[in-house]
């Protein structure tokens, strides 16, 4: 067994914030302090000039286990129905903050992704995952159904029959396959993946971070825009971005044949 409390690492490399679930003795088994830690943190980076992305990961050999069937046992055996209630919401309320904040949040993947884990990891704007990483909606084996997101995301990046396959039957699926799907960007060498992701951020990060921020915000609005509706925001957004500060570097780098610095 570890000696090290849980807890939620908050770590700044450059203009990247790297957030670590650090609870090794349970594969980083997701916690309401994680989730509420872990939302306030993205929310602070999205308002935070000085960082330009984020990384999500696990401490050790694993991304995270998911929710922990003890606790959930002990719930189902002592609480009322609210308190559960009222965890999941936490973990809404960080799976919210990610898609809202206005910095690229890069899941750097390495072990097992379980359950609400796997979730967490889907609910990020990119995917690092090393080589031999294992990825379960494992949910259905102990009778239960996917929360945060799981099936949201699901049902929106794979045709229908694989979604319903990883859903309904919960079997390990490999990082190279999640790849090949689309879903993983890149495989790192094992126990790597931290390391390619953070070089990553770092690329996003001294990018044109407003502009990726209101990329972000199209992409996340495409799932429930209708097409006028999102024709007029792209529209609007072009325009702000135009008469803005990264758009006057930007076109002004490209005319005269030097390297855009947007951040001096």
């Amino acid at each position: 067994m570890s000696d090290v409390e849980p807890r939620i690492e908050v770590e700044r490399h450059g203009r990247v914030l790297a957030l670590v679930m650090n609870n090794p003795a349970q594969r980083n088994a997701l916690r309401p302090d994680f989730s509420r830690t872990l939302a306030r943190e993205l929310r602070l980076a999205s308002d935070d000039d000085a960082i330009g992305a984020v990384v999500l990961s696990g401490a050790g050999p694993h991304f995270c286990a998911g929710g922990d069937l003890r606790t959930l046992h002990e719930m189902r055996r002592e609480q009322p129905r609210q308190a559960l209630f009222e965890r999941i919401t936490n973990l809404n309320e960080f799976i919210r903050a990610i898609r809202q904040c206005a910095k690229p949040v890069i899941a750097a993947v390495e072990g097992h992704a379980a359950g609400a884990g796997f979730s967490i990891a889907l609910a990020c704007d990119l995917m690092v995952a090393a080589e031999e990483a294992q990825f379960t909606m494992a949910y259905v084996k102990v009778g239960l159904n996917p929360d945060g997101n799981g099936t949201f995301s699901l049902a929106r990046a794979l045709p229908p029959q694989l979604a319903a396959e990883l859903a309904m039957t919960g079997a390990a699926v490999a990082a190279r396959r999640l790849a090949d799907l689309g879903l993983v960007n890149r495989i790192a060498p094992t126990g790597k993946a931290m390391a390619e992701a953070l070089d990553w951020a770092a690329q996003l990060a001294n990018g044109a971070t407003q502009a990726i921020g209101r990329i972000k915000r199209e992409l996340v609005e495409a799932q429930t825009n209708d097409y006028n509706r999102h024709l007029d925001l792209e529209r609007a957004m072009f325009v702000d971005a135009l008469f803005g500060d990264e758009a006057g570097e930007g076109i002004g780098a490209f005319l005269e044949k030097r390297r855009a610095q947007f951040h001096r």
